[in-house]
């Protein structure tokens, strides 16, 4: 009798139930006898030996489902040698249910929080298979994560909409896209919907040049402007501060976010009309698209080849279009960002979008 266990951790996204159900349809193909285990709510459910069995019903019409059957949680890396409330040592609890249910895998979906603590189990004895879950793309190591073009395709869906009440009142509109501390997403969405100005973390924006792209368009007798903004987007000014003082800074600042101190500071500039929407997290939710729906099945079945295999202790990713496993030891703890001088960013470039710099 083969064990196995699975967890979702972090922020949920569009593609986890496909996922799973990837890696449960090839285990249940292999092996005649095997038991599933689902942990709720993330590593919380490993900690406190909070569990359900699933049966192969569980994995019947999920594929296009978004969220997560098992739901989630949120259980900081930095904070995982730390008590719980109630005093329990986190990895020695998760520990103590992985041995007590005899599992033979446990198979982790999450970021790189998530992706951190399954290399801390792995260090510990535990056999981990990882699969990058994030609509941020920021995991290195592969060229994608399962949740990512889905995310991309509703932030894509929402500038679209933008366009046309911008188009009528002759307004400039910025559209705050998710990603954390990278720019993929917004990237994306914004070459996708045709947007005027792009801001990514990691390009430091001068907002004098985003002003100079929006008077060029105006001269060009365009009435509106599309600026698509990372949330992680950065001035020239505050790229230059220290760690310390970038943190004090923050912490005065009364804004809500980025897209709204931006768009104070080109009203100030600028004789035009400035409007903010943040789409928020129904970028992470609905369903997840036909592409994410074969990304999330590819990954699965390989993170069910590896174990087949017994090959533990790696996530599984995207090169190109081959999977391949990447060692948690070497993924772990590396953050994938946009390449300021990638051929995306040219050829945007070429085609007149402004990055602000």
């Amino acid at each position: 009798m083969k064990r196995f266990g699975f967890l979702t951790s972090g922020g949920d996204c569009q593609s986890l139930n496909a996922t799973m159900r990837g890696v449960a349809k090839a285990l249940y193909e292999n092996y005649e006898e095997v038991e599933m285990y689902g942990f709720l709510e993330g590593y919380k459910g490993l900690i406190y030996g909070n569990y359900k069995k699933l049966t192969p019903s569980d994995f019947s019409g999920i594929l296009n489902a978004g969220g997560t059957i098992l739901g989630t949680s949120r259980v900081p890396f930095k904070q995982i040698d730390e008590p719980t409330e109630d005093g329990l040592n986190k990895v020695e609890s998760m520990k103590k249910n992985y041995k007590k249910m005899k599992l033979d895998c446990l198979v982790v979906l999450g970021g790189n929080g998530t992706q951190k603590t399954a290399n801390r189990l792995r260090q510990e004895g535990l056999n981990v298979i990882h699969l990058p879950k994030t609509i941020d793309n920021d995991i290195w190591g592969t060229d994608i994560t399962f949740g990512f073009h889905s995310a991309v395709d509703v932030a894509t869906r929402a500038i679209d909409n933008i366009h046309t009440t911008a188009t009528s009142h002759g307004r400039v509109f910025i559209v705050e896209v998710m990603g954390h501390k990278v720019g993929w997403m917004t990237l994306y969405a914004g070459i996708a919907s045709g947007a005027d100005v792009v801001l990514l973390p990691e390009i430091p924006y001068d907002i004098k040049e985003v002003a100079k792209a929006i008077k060029k368009r105006k001269k060009a007798g365009k009435r509106f402007s599309i600026i698509a903004v990372a949330e992680g987007a950065i001035s020239k000014e505050d790229a230059k501060l220290s760690k310390k003082e970038l943190k004090k800074k923050q912490k005065e600042n009364t804004y809500p976010s980025v897209a709204y101190k931006i768009a104070d500071d080109l009203a100030a500039m600028e004789n035009v009309e400035v409007r903010v929407a943040v789409p928020g997290h129904t970028q992470r939710g609905g369903d997840p698209s036909p592409y994410d729906r074969i990304v999330a099945t590819r990954l699965g079945v390989e993170a069910a080849n590896l174990i087949i295999k017994e090959k533990y202790g790696y996530m599984v990713g995207f090169k190109g279009n081959d999977i391949v496993p990447v060692p948690l030891e070497e993924a772990a703890g590396k953050l994938k960002g946009v390449d300021p001088k990638c051929d995306m960013i040219k050829e945007a470039k070429l085609l007149g979008i402004s990055f602000g710099d």
